[in-house]
């Protein structure tokens, strides 16, 4: 019989899992699966389960919020064996699931999770770390890490919007110096993140429409700091449809890039603290990640890596 770890954080959300959990056990093992369940029981106990399990499992399979993928892809990134990973999404804004459509609903992203077919997927490695989807800094980033799970719980994306409010007055300013592909860019920014991703903090499509998500590089997108209320009236509006504002804003395409600053940055990867840093290199690690989707879904993914290679034929012949 084929074995899986089923990893799961019980707080995640509104503890939706709880009164599905013998549901989703029982999908698992009409499909053929011994179970082994393991509900976490503190930060980055998920990476540490991970990291040290000792069976010979054949799927690991996680249910949490972003956090919690983060902390078991992180652990099976750093292992010898690796094997694929399924997700149940519980938590609050759920955005690399909604990418790669995973099912909201949790029995259907547990069927997919051990009926599906693997997709290798990028992920990002950040210095010696490594996150999923998202490697942010500036405006906002430490919204999703410090804001009290309760409130997460009860107002999901409200609860972000309430601790964002707090900082719009107080906009931090970072100036950095970004190398990728043999190019310098140095300024003043607000904010920056590394995605591989069609939503970020629950809004789909600011990165753009046609993102690849085992094309082995990432979507950058760099926001200057804004010299007036006029110049940020047009990057929240810019935002807002979904544009790049090239007067204020840096975006480009690239599987390499070094950032140095004068300061220590905080970061966040997928949502959790990701420590302070003056020099930062992410590299994609491509097709490093196997995450189970459903067979429908692969077709899909594989039209927009298709239409990710158009734009890009495009630009360059423009």
């Amino acid at each position: 019989m084929k074995k899986l770890l089923f990893i799961y954080n019980p707080n995640a959300g509104t503890g939706m899992l709880k009164p599905k959990l013998a549901d989703v056990l029982d999908i698992f093992t009409k499909a053929g699966y011994e179970v082994t369940v393991y509900p976490t029981q503190r930060y980055h106990d998920g990476l540490a389960k991970t990291l040290s399990y000792t069976g010979d499992y054949d799927l690991v399979v996680c249910s949490g919020g972003d956090g919690t993928l983060d902390e078991v892809v992180t652990g099976m990134a750093q292992r010898d064996k690796k094997v694929p990973i399924g997700y149940i999404p519980a938590g609050t804004t759920n955005d690399f699931a909604s990418s790669l459509h995973i099912s909201k609903d949790m029995l259907g992203a547990a069927d997919t999770a051990v009926n599906g077919v693997p997709f290798p997927c990028d992920i990002g490695h950040f210095n010696d770390d490594y996150f999923v989807y998202i490697a942010a800094f500036g405006l906002f980033t430490d919204v999703s890490y410090e804001t009290d799970q309760n409130m997460k719980n009860v107002l999901g994306h409200l609860a972000y919007v309430l601790e964002g409010t707090k900082r719009i007055f107080n906009i931090p300013s970072y100036h950095i110096k970004v190398t990728h592909d043999g190019e310098t860019i140095e300024d003043n920014f607000v904010y920056g993140m590394v995605t591989n991703s069609r939503s970020v903090g629950g809004f789909r499509s600011i990165i753009g429409r046609n993102v690849a998500f085992d094309d082995g590089v990432f979507e950058v997108t760099l926001i200057k700091t804004p010299k007036n209320p006029i110049e940020l009236n047009e990057i929240v509006a810019a935002l807002l449809v979904k544009q790049i504002n090239s007067d204020h804003m840096y975006s480009f395409r690239s599987g390499h890039v070094k950032f140095e600053s004068e300061e220590e940055i905080p970061w966040t990867l997928d949502g959790e603290y990701g420590g302070r840093h003056d020099e930062v290199i992410v590299e994609n690690l491509k097709q490093e990640l196997e995450i189970m989707v459903k067979p429908t879904s692969i077709g899909h993914l594989e039209r927009k890596k298709e239409l990710v290679r158009q734009e890009e034929e495009s630009e360059e012949q423009s």
